[in-house]
C-alpha cells in the first residue's frame, strides 16, 4: 500500500522504512539503523489529517523513545518531509520540504504552460495551434472570473505580445511570394479577431499594464496573496484540542472572508445575483447566504430586496422541468412570499412593480430619499404563478393513492391564503393587470370544488390580517363569491382571462345542477365557435365544462340534452386525453419524448378528475333511452343504419352478435342487457339492471337519480311499445297502457298526445272511449321511391355544405355567411328539412356547433342553418 494513502497512525513496513532512509538527507557514511515508528515532530501533523488511530499507535509503540531522534520520520500524505538526523532541535519552519500550491497558483501554472505552447506556435508559424490554445487560455480566464479573481498579468502580457506578433505575421504574409495554406490563413484571421475582441474587453487592464507592468503585477499579487498564518496556529494543532476548529472562519470563493452586515448587504446581494445561473454556482450555498442576509437586514427596503432574491433562488434550485420542486423548499418559498406581501401590504411607502424607473441597486432607498413611494423592481404575481404551478406539478408526480398525496393536498389551504393576500395587495395598489391574474388563480382553486371545501378554504382567509374585499363572509354564498370574481374578470381587458372565467362560471353552475343557466351562458358566449383556436389548457377546461354540463343535464332528467352534449366527446374515443386525465395511445402513432413530456405536464391532478366510468354510464344510458325508441320507430333497414349515437350503436350490435350472454359484470354489460330488455318491452328488467349499476353511488343524490331513471325507463318503454306494436292494433286502451307500465293515466295520455302531434304515431285519441285509434297509412311504391330520393338529396346537400365550409375555413353553416338573402333562404330550408327529418326519424345531425345547439334545445339566430337535416 502506497504511503500516500496510509493512515497517520499506521506502522511502517520494512520496505517503506528503507525507502525513507534512502531518501533522508543524512551523510552516506552514517550506518543504517533499524527502523522504528517515529513520533511526529511537534506541530508537523495537520489537524485535518489527524485520526483517532494516531494517538493510540504512538502510545502503544514497543520501541524506546530514544531511537526517535535517530530514525527518519515516516512519509505521510500532504505533510512536508523533515530531516531531524542532523539537528534534533531544528524547528519545522526552517526545515526544507515540499510546499503545497494553492488553487490560484495551479491555475496560473496552467496558463503559463498554455502560453508556452502559443510561443512555440509563433516560432513555427502554426496559427491553428495558436488559435486552439488561445481559446483554452480564454476559458481559463473565464474560470478566474467565476471565482471572483482579477485578470492575471500573464494573460494581459500574452494579449499584448500576440497583438505585436499578429501585426508582424500579417505584414510578412502580404510581402511573401508563397502564401500560407488556407487552413493556416483562416486560423490567422480567427486569432486576429479573437485578440481584437479580448483587447477591447480588457482595455482598462491593458492600459494599466502598458503604463507600469511591475505595479500591475504587485496589485494582482496583493489581491490573490493568502493571509499569513499566525505563528501560534501550529501550537494549537500540537495540543490536540478538539476545540481548535473554533478558530476557523467561513470564507467565500477566492479565499475572501465573507462578512454579513447590514451596511454591506447590497454588495453581497449583487455578488450572489451575478453568480446566479452560472455553471459552477452552488445553489444551496447561495440560498444559505441569502438567508443570512435576511437575518441581518435592518430596513424594510433591505428585507424586500433580499426576499426577492431569496425566493428566486429557491425556484432556481430545481432547474429540471420534468420533476417537481422539493416540498420543503416550496414551503419555505411560500412562507417567504407571505412575508414579502406582509411587508409591502403593511407599509404603503414601498411598492413592488414589474416596471419601474432605473435606480442604483447598491444604495439604500427610503421614502425620505425618494420623496414618496419607493418602487422596487419585482413581481409578486410571478411568484404566485410559480408557487401554484409547482404545487400542481408535485401533485402530478405523487402517487394519488398514498397518504403523501393527501398530506400534500393539505398545503392548498396555505397557498390559497397566499393568493388572497396577494389579491389584497394588488387591490390596495390598484394594479389591474396582476390583479386579474391573481383572481384567476384564486378562481381556479374553488370553481370545481363543493361548497364545504370552499367554506374551509375561505375560513382560513377570514382569520388572516390581510384579506381581499371579495370573501365568502362578505358575499354570503359560494355562488355569489364566484360570480363576483368572474364579473371582475369579465370587465378586464385580457381575453384569455375572460374566456377562462366564463368557462369556470359555467362549470360551477353545472356542478350545482343549474343546467339552464349554464346552457344559456355557454350558448351566448359563442365559445364553441372559437375554442379550436385557443390554447391547450383552455381547450381542456372547455371539454371539462361541456362534460360537466352533460352530467348536470343527466342529473336533472334531461336525457336528450345529456346525450347530445356528451356525444361529441365520446365520438372521438379519446375521452381521457380530451379531459387531461390520461394519455391516449393510438395503434400506429408513436409519441416523441418531447410530445410525451408535454402530454404529462398538462395532466390534471387526480383530485380534479371527472370519473370517466360514471361519465360513460350516463352517456350510454342516455343513448339507450334515445336510441331504442328510435330503432323501434324505423321500419326501413337502411334508415336503421343511421344512428344518433354511433358508440352506443356499435356496442349494441356487438352484443346482438354474441351467441351466449352471461350475467352482466361491467357497466357496459348492464346497459346492453337493459337495452335488449327495453326493446322486448320488459321495462321492469331494464329498470332493475340499470339501478343495479354500482357506479351511481358516486353521483350526488344517487337515490333521486335512480328514481328519475326508473321514471324515464317507464316512459321510453311505453314509446317503444307503441312504435313496435302499433301495426298490430286498431285500438288500444289507455288504462291498459297505464297498468302495464305503472304510469298514471294523465302521463300516458300526455305521451301519446305528443307522439301524435309530432307525427311520430299515425293515430288519434278517442277521449269518449279512453282509447287510442291507430290509422294505417300504406305508401304506394311511387311515394316510397320519392321519399327515398328526398332523403338521399338531403344527405348530398349536407355533404356539400360541409365540404364548402371546410374549404372556406368557416365553422358555421351556409346561413352564417355574409350573403343575408341566401342565408335566410337556406335557413328556412334547413329548418324544414330538420322538421321533416324529425318526423321521419331518419335525419342526421349537423356540424359541431349545430349538434351542440340542437341537443341543448335553444338555438341562436346565427346558427339556424348550421343544423342540417
Amino acid at each position: 500500500m502506497s504511503r500516500f494513502f496510509r493512515q497517520a497512525g499506521d506502522s511502517d513496513s520494512d520496505s517503506e522504512s528503507s525507502d525513507d532512509e534512502s531518501m533522508s538527507s543524512g551523510a552516506e557514511d552514517v550506518p543504517q539503523r533499524p527502523s522504528a515508528p517515529a513520533k511526529t515532530a511537534p506541530g508537523s501533523m495537520s489537524r485535518f489529517l489527524k485520526t483517532a488511530g494516531s494517538d493510540s499507535s504512538d502510545s502503544d509503540s514497543d520501541e524506546d523513545s530514544d531511537s526517535d531522534s535517530d530514525a527518519p520520520p515516516p512519509r505521510r500524505s500532504g505533510l512536508p518531509v523533515v530531516d531531524d538526523s542532523d539537528d534534533e532541535g531544528e524547528s519545522d519552519d526552517e526545515a526544507p520540504g515540499v510546499r503545497i500550491k494553492s488553487a490560484s497558483e495551479r491555475r496560473l501554472d496552467e496558463m503559463k504552460a498554455t502560453g508556452k505552447v502559443i510561443e512555440n506556435g509563433l516560432k513555427i508559424n502554426d496559427w491553428v495551434a495558436i488559435s486552439n490554445e488561445f481559446d483554452k487560455l480564454a476559458r481559463m480566464v473565464q474560470r478566474q472570473h467565476n471565482v471572483s479573481e482579477p485578470v492575471p498579468p500573464f494573460y494581459i502580457q500574452t494579449l499584448v505580445s500576440l497583438e505585436g506578433s499578429l501585426s508582424t505575421a500579417v505584414a510578412k504574409e502580404k510581402e511573401a511570394k508563397k502564401k500560407m495554406n488556407a487552413t493556416n490563413a483562416k486560423a490567422l484571421t480567427a486569432v486576429k479577431q479573437k485578440v481584437k475582441k479580448a483587447l477591447k474587453e480588457y482595455e482598462g487592464e491593458v492600459k494599466k499594464f502598458q503604463e507600469d507592468p511591475e505595479a500591475f503585477e504587485r496589485d494582482y499579487s496583493a489581491i490573490v496573496a493568502p493571509e499569513p498564518v499566525a505563528p501560534g496556529r501550529r501550537a494549537v494543532a500540537q495540543t490536540g484540542d478538539d476545540n481548535a476548529t473554533d478558530d476557523f472562519t467561513t470564507v467565500g470563493k477566492g479565499g475572501k472572508v465573507m462578512q454579513f452586515t447590514s451596511e454591506g448587504i447590497f454588495k453581497n446581494l449583487q455578488a450572489v445575483q451575478e453568480a446566479r445561473g452560472k455553471k459552477n454556482t452552488d445553489r444551496a450555498e447561495q440560498i444559505r447566504i441569502l438567508e443570512k442576509l435576511l437575518e441581518v437586514a435592518a430596513t424594510s427596503y433591505q428585507r424586500i430586496r433580499v426576499l426577492l432574491a431569496l425566493i428566486s433562488s429557491r425556484f432556481d434550485y430545481n432547474s429540471s422541468v420534468s420533476t417537481h420542486m422539493p416540498i420543503e423548499l416550496w414551503l419555505h418559498a411560500q412562507k417567504e412570499v407571505d412575508q414579502l406581501v406582509a411587508i409591502v401590504a403593511s407599509d404603503g411607502n414601498y411598492s413592488i412593480q414589474e416596471v419601474t424607473d432605473e435606480y442604483d441597486e447598491l444604495v439604500e432607498r427610503s421614502p425620505a430619499t425618494e420623496g414618496g413611494i419607493v418602487r422596487i423592481r419585482g413581481s409578486i404575481i410571478s411568484f404566485i404563478d410559480r408557487l401554484d404551478d409547482e404545487f400542481t406539478r408535485s401533485l402530478q408526480n405523487i402517487d394519488p393513492h398514498g397518504t403523501e398525496y393527501v398530506d400534500r393536498l393539505k398545503d392548498e389551504k396555505g397557498l390559497y391564503c397566499t393568493i388572497c393576500r396577494a389579491q389584497a395587495f394588488y387591490e390596495k395598489t390598484k394594479q389591474d393587470e396582476p390583479l386579474g391574474r391573481v383572481i384567476m388563480r384564486r378562481l381556479e382553486h374553488i370553481y370545481s370544488k363543493p361548497n364545504a371545501v370552499v367554506t374551509a378554504l375561505e375560513a382560513a382567509v377570514d382569520v388572516s390580517e390581510i384579506k381581499p374585499t371579495m370573501t365568502l363572509l362578505v358575499q354570503g354564498t359560494t355562488t355569489t363569491l364566484i360570480h363576483s370574481l368572474c364579473v371582475y374578470l369579465y370587465r378586464s381587458g385580457n381575453s384569455l382571462l375572460r374566456t377562462r372565467a366564463m368557462l369556470s362560471h359555467i362549470y360551477h353552475h353545472a356542478l350545482h345542477n343549474e343546467f339552464y343557466t349554464a346552457r344559456d351562458m355557454l350558448l351566448m358566449s359563442h365559445l364553441q365557435e372559437s375554442i379550436h383556436s385557443a390554447d391547450v389548457g383552455t381547450q381542456i377546461l372547455y371539454n371539462r365544462t361541456v362534460v360537466q354540463l352533460g352530467l348536470c343535464a343527466f342529473r336533472s332528467g334531461l336525457i336528450k340534452e345529456a346525450q347530445a352534449t356528451l356525444q361529441e366527446i365520446f365520438t372521438t374515443q379519446r375521452v381521457k386525453e380530451l379531459l387531461a386525465q390520461g394519455v391516449h395511445q393510438q395503434r400506429f402513432q408513436v409519441l416523441t419524448p418531447e410530445q410525451e413530456k408535454a402530454e404529462k405536464q398538462r395532466q390534471l391532478p387526480f383530485h380534479m378528475h371527472i370519473n370517466t366510468e360514471l361519465l360513460e354510464a350516463a352517456f350510454l344510458v342516455s343513448s339507450m333511452l334515445v336510441e331504442v325508441p328510435l330503432l323501434a320507430s324505423i321500419e326501413s333497414e337502411e334508415l336503421k343504419r343511421k344512428a344518433i349515437s354511433k358508440p352506443f350503436r356499435r356496442l349494441l350490435d356487438f352484443a346482438d352478435r354474441q351467441v351466449f350472454t352471461g350475467p352482466p359484470e361491467s357497466t357496459r354489460d348492464h346497459i346492453m342487457q337493459a337495452s335488449k330488455a327495453l326493446q322486448d318491452g320488459d321495462w321492469e328488467q331494464c329498470r332493475d339492471l340499470i339501478q343495479s349499476i354500482k357506479i351511481w353511488s358516486l353521483m350526488p343524490e344517487a337515490a333521486s337519480v335512480k328514481e328519475m331513471l326508473a321514471k324515464r325507463i317507464q316512459e321510453q318503454g311505453l314509446r317503444t311499445y307503441l312504435f313496435t306494436y302499433a301495426p298490430h292494433y286498431s285500438t288500444l286502451s289507455i288504462s291498459l297502457l297505464s297498468r302495464t307500465f305503472s304510469l298514471p293515466v294523465n302521463t300516458v295520455t300526455s305521451i301519446v298526445s305528443k307522439m301524435i302531434w309530432n307525427e311520430e304515431l299515425s293515430a288519434s285519441l278517442d277521449q269518449s272511449g279512453d282509447v287510442v285509434v291507430f290509422h294505417r297509412i300504406e305508401l304506394s311504391r311511387t311515394q316510397q321511391l320519392a321519399q327515398t330520393v328526398a332523403e338521399k338529396l338531403a344527405a348530398m346537400v349536407d355533404q356539400s355544405e360541409k365540404a364548402l365550409d371546410a374549404k372556406m375555413g368557416g365553422g358555421g353553416g351556409w346561413g352564417d355567411r355574409t350573403d343575408g338573402t341566401k342565408g335566410d333562404k337556406r335557413g328556412e330550408q334547413a329548418q324544414e328539412r330538420r322538421g321533416r327529418g324529425e318526423r321521419t326519424r331518419g335525419g342526421t345531425r349537423g356540424g359541431r356547433g349545430g349538434r351542440f345547439s340542437q341537443g341543448l334545445g335553444n338555438q341562436m339566430p346565427g346558427q339556424r342553418a348550421q343544423v342540417a337535416a
